[in-house]
């Protein structure tokens, strides 16, 4: 399967392995399945309240919530050889190969193809899996959701969030590598949807109820 040549990881978090870099292509009823359900990407840095609205809005409007890092950390804990491989990049902060990424989302929406819609949180984290998630599912999203929030507002919510849920991959080192690959990496995905006109920015400094109900108006304009 097609391999980008070794990049060097630099401070950008970015790792060459022999991890799939494409996704697993989708059978006509499979595209079929996705083809009418509303599909909703929230993007953002970590910890800025993306798991919290997602949750609350899945239950408020019936959706299903397709929560990429915990799929992540769910892999991460099998004692695979691919789990094993997955725990090394997260712990280090740094992005796990796109063919991985895709197959895990496709997987968990199909896995429920009697929903409404789909709140795919922690997605896309690059611009290649945005334009695979397009080969792959057949189509685009409805709208994409970023929320906003400054970095030292992250790596503290992060830092609170690590104690209390013992997450390994929330200690400050790894947080701050996250952050420094969301940046660099997240730009040319937000340009790519703006020029889709599917870009929806909510500051997300706000109490949580202030955001929840600045994302349910977007939802409601879906409808």
């Amino acid at each position: 399967m097609g391999r980008d040549p070794p990049r060097a990881a630099g401070g950008m978090g970015l790792w060459t392995s022999k991890l799939p870099q494409k996704g697993r292509a989708l059978r006509p009823q499979e595209k079929d399945i996705l083809k009418y359900p509303l599909i909703i990407f929230m993007m953002g840095g970590p910890a800025c309240g993306k798991g919290t609205q997602c949750k609350n809005m899945a239950t408020k409007y019936g959706l299903c919530h397709v929560g990429l890092g915990q799929l992540l950390r769910q892999e991460a804990q099998r004692s695979t050889r691919r789990g094993r491989k997955i725990h090394d990049i997260m712990l280090q902060g740094l992005l796990v190969p796109t063919g991985i990424i895709l197959d895990m989302i496709s997987n968990a929406m199909l896995s429920h193809p009697e929903s409404r819609g789909f709140l795919i949180n922690g997605f896309p984290r690059e611009l290649r899996q945005a334009k695979e998630f397009e080969r792959i599912v057949g189509r685009a999203p409805d709208v994409v959701i970023v929320l906003d929030c400054s970095m030292e507002t992250m790596v503290r919510r992060a830092l609170r969030r690590g104690r209390l849920e013992h997450r390994a991959d929330d200690c400050e080192p790894a947080i701050r590598q996250r952050l420094e690959t969301y940046y660099t990496l997240c730009e040319p995905v937000l340009t790519f949807y703006q020029q889709k006109n599917l870009l929806c920015n909510i500051l997300a400094e706000a109490a949580p109820e202030n955001i929840f109900a600045k994302c349910c108006s977007v939802v409601e304009s879906l409808q």
